[in-house]
């Protein structure tokens, strides 16, 4: 695929980038020119690379707000952020008749107040920049609509859509605040939540398209 849009020059952060969604986003960053760094908690066996340009890796747990931000200036040691996308999440699934307390808060804090403390600190840096910058927040269907067995994360991911609206006001005009809301995705751990294969196979029999989105498709509407 050609791309119109060049990021050469350009600096991306994706958190949750070694895997899944998250590797497919920096993949195409990486296609379209851009210099990626990806935020996980442990580093991969192999980072996203293409064409021999590779993602440069940063360690940090995001559920924590200093962690968050030492790691946003890790990525950007002179300052300049382009693109931040708010990928880290997920949640197994739980009971919430059963689900303790500390679970319920760790799922709120990844998949919320973690892309919160890292678009504070994205924020601190585009706005000093004469192009300003765009900070991605990637949601989920679970947001939209009732989540049996993931309450927690289907809360969060609601709540995730109303701070990219609120973001998005208060940071204007320099910086870009838009939250990409996926279907269906086919992953490494599609098998948690679709099983065997012909269980996949069942489930993107309902899609339109006929086949589950794949990560890489994400990433192009990030991009875009």
């Amino acid at each position: 695929m050609s791309y119109e849009l060049d990021m050469t020059g350009r600096r991306v952060v994706v958190t949750g980038g070694c895997r899944g969604v998250g590797r497919g986003i920096a993949t195409v960053f990486l296609r379209a020119g851009a210099e990626v760094v990806v935020i996980c908690r442990h580093e991969p066996a192999t980072l996203p690379s293409v064409d021999g340009r590779t993602a440069r890796f940063v360690a940090a747990d995001l559920r924590d707000e200093a962690q968050a931000g030492a790691a946003i200036d890790a990525a950007a040691p002179d300052g300049r952020l382009d693109v931040l996308v708010n990928n880290a999440g997920g949640s197994p699934m739980a009971e919430a008749a059963d689900a303790s307390p500390r679970f319920t808060t760790s799922i709120v804090a990844v998949n919320l107040l973690a892309p919160l403390w890292c678009a504070q600190h994205a924020n601190r840096l585009m706005q000093a920049m004469p192009d300003g910058g765009v900070i991605l927040n990637i949601g989920s269907l679970s947001g939209a609509r009732p989540s049996p067995l993931a309450a927690a994360y289907g809360a969060a991911k609601a709540g995730l859509v109303n701070l990219t609206q609120s973001l998005a006001v208060e940071w204007a005009p320099k910086v870009r605040v838009n939250c990409v809301v996926s279907g269906m995705v086919r992953t490494e751990q599609s098998h948690l939540h679709y099983g065997d294969d012909a269980g996949v196979a069942a489930v993107a029999a309902t899609v339109p398209l006929g086949r589950l989105g794949e990560p890489e498709d994400i990433g192009h509407a990030c991009l875009f």
